[in-house]
C-alpha cells in the first residue's frame, strides 16, 4: 500500500470548511498538512459544534471532523519573527491553502508574491466567497450568503416555501472539493514542467456549474426552473412518494422504469392512459399522476416497495435521517466511517473518509486531529534558525 501524495508538503493558513475540508481530501491522500494557526483562538471550527464541553477546550465537533492526519503549529503572521519561520516553512512546502479575504495575506506578507521569492516553485491556492477580483470579491461570505447569491436556494423548496437553504454548507464544501482538484491538477503540472502557480478557488464560481440542469436550461434553454420541492423537473414520475409507514423516492425516468413500475403496482392500464402516454404528457400531468401512484403505495410499507421495484430495475431508495445512514451495513462494509483513534470525554472520536477508493492506496487515518499547537516546538526547532 502507498499514498498517492506522499512526500507533500501542506502549508494550512484556512478556517472553518471550505480551505479545511479541502486540505482533509488532500491528507487522506497521503500529504503532510501542517495546519498554521493563530495564537490563542487557532481555527475559529474549533469551537463550532453542538458540544459545549468540546468547545471549551478548543477541539469543536466543526474542527473534528475535517482536521484528521493535519499537524497544528502557532504562528502570529502579524510578528516578524513567527512570519519569517513561516517564510522557512514555504520554502519547503509544496502547497499554501488560504482562505482569508482578498488582500488579509498580502497585508500580513505570506501573499503568493511573497512566498515565491523563497520558493519560485510553489502552488498557491487562496479560497474565497467571490474570487480575488470583480465587484464582489471584497464582500464577506458565509455558505448561506453564496447559497442566496448564487441562485441555490431559489431552486430549494416549492411555491410555498421558497427560497430555501440546503441543510448543509454545500458552496463550503464544494468550493473545497473544487480547492483539492485544482490543486492535485496544478502538482501533476508542477510534475511535468516543474512550475508552480497560483490558483484562485471562488465558492460562487464554483457552486455554479454543480447547478447542472438548472443552469443549463436557463443558459441554454433559456428557461427559468420552478421549485419544485422533491418532484424532478427533468420527469415523471420522479420524486418522493408516500408509503404505508413512511416515504420513498423514485425516479421514473425512462419509457421502460416507467412501465415497470405500473407493473409493481398492477396498474398497467396506466401505460394506455392518454394522459400518461410519454414523458412529455407524465410531465404535464405530474400532479395526478403523483395522487395516483401515492394512493398505490400507500397500501404496503416502504421496505416492500423498495425491494420489489429494485428487482424490475426501477431507481428507488428510502428516505432516511443520519441516524438510520450510519446505521446501513452499506456504510460499515464500504469502511465509510473511520476511527481517529482519540477520544474525548469518554467518546471516540469518528470522522467520515473520502469518497473515492483506491484498491493500492491507504486513505487512512493516520493521527486524529491536533490540539492547538500540539507541534508547534517540533516545527520550530527545526525551521526557527533554518536560514532562507
Amino acid at each position: 500500500m502507498y499514498n498517492i501524495l506522499e512526500g507533500i508538503k501542506i502549508l494550512d493558513l484556512t478556517n472553518v470548511l471550505a480551505g479545511p475540508f479541502c486540505t482533509y481530501q488532500l491528507s487522506m491522500l497521503g500529504a503532510e498538512v501542517i495546519k498554521i494557526e493563530k495564537p490563542f483562538t487557532g481555527d475559529l471550527a474549533r469551537k463550532l459544534g453542538v458540544d459545549e464541553k468540546l468547545n471549551e477546550i478548543k477541539m469543536g465537533t466543526s474542527f473534528l471532523a475535517q482536521n484528521a492526519n493535519k499537524k497544528s503549529v502557532i504562528l502570529d503572521l502579524k510578528d516578524k519573527k513567527d512570519l519569517d519561520v513561516f517564510y522557512r516553512l514555504a520554502e519547503d512546502a509544496d502547497v499554501i491553502v488560504e482562505n482569508f479575504r482578498p488582500g488579509v495575506v498580502k497585508k500580513l506578507g505570506a501573499d503568493y508574491g511573497n512566498v515565491k521569492k523563497f520558493n519560485s516553485k510553489i502552488i498557491y491556492c487562496s479560497i474565497s466567497g467571490f474570487g480575488q477580483n470583480g465587484e464582489l470579491s471584497e464582500r464577506p461570505a458565509y455558505d448561506q450568503i453564496i447559497q442566496g447569491m448564487a441562485g441555490v436556494m431559489s431552486l430549494n423548496g416549492n411555491e410555498e416555501l421558497n427560497p430555501l437553504r440546503c441543510g448543509f454548507p454545500v458552496c463550503d464544501t464544494v468550493g473545497g472539493i473544487t480547492a483539492a482538484m485544482a490543486i492535485i491538477a496544478a502538482l501533476f503540472r508542477k510534475e511535468k514542467s516543474g512550475k508552480g502557480t497560483y490558483i484562485d478557488v471562488s465558492m460562487f464560481d464554483s457552486i455554479l456549474p454543480v447547478l447542472g440542469w438548472a443552469v443549463s436550461n436557463y443558459l441554454i434553454g433559456g428557461e427559468m426552473v420552478k421549485p419544485m420541492g422533491n418532484d424532478n423537473f427533468t420527469a415523471a414520475p420522479s420524486g418522493t412518494f408516500n408509503t404505508k409507514n413512511g416515504l420513498i423516492n423514485i425516479s421514473a425516468n425512462e419509457d421502460k422504469q416507467w412501465q415497470n413500475l405500473c407493473y409493481a403496482l398492477d396498474r398497467m392500464d396506466l401505460t394506455d392512459n392518454e394522459k400518461f402516454r410519454d414523458k412529455k404528457k407524465r410531465k404535464s400531468n405530474r400532479e395526478e399522476l403523483n395522487k395516483i401512484i401515492n394512493g398505490e403505495l400507500s397500501a404496503k410499507e416502504t421496505s416492500y416497495w423498495v425491494e420489489k421495484l429494485c428487482a424490475l430495475s426501477v431507481p428507488c431508495g428510502e428516505v432516511l435521517n443520519l441516524q438510520e445512514v450510519f446505521n446501513l451495513s452499506h456504510v460499515k462494509e464500504r469502511k465509510i466511517v473511520l476511527d481517529t483513534g482519540m477520544k474525548l470525554f469518554g467518546k471516540k472520536v469518528k470522522v467520515v473518509g473520502p469518497g473515492a477508493k483506491f484498491p493500492e492506496i491507504d486513505c487512512s487515518i493516520i493521527s486524529p486531529a491536533p490540539k492547538l499547537g500540539e507541534h508547534t516546538e517540533l516545527f520550530l526547532k527545526e525551521y526557527r534558525d533554518k536560514k532562507l
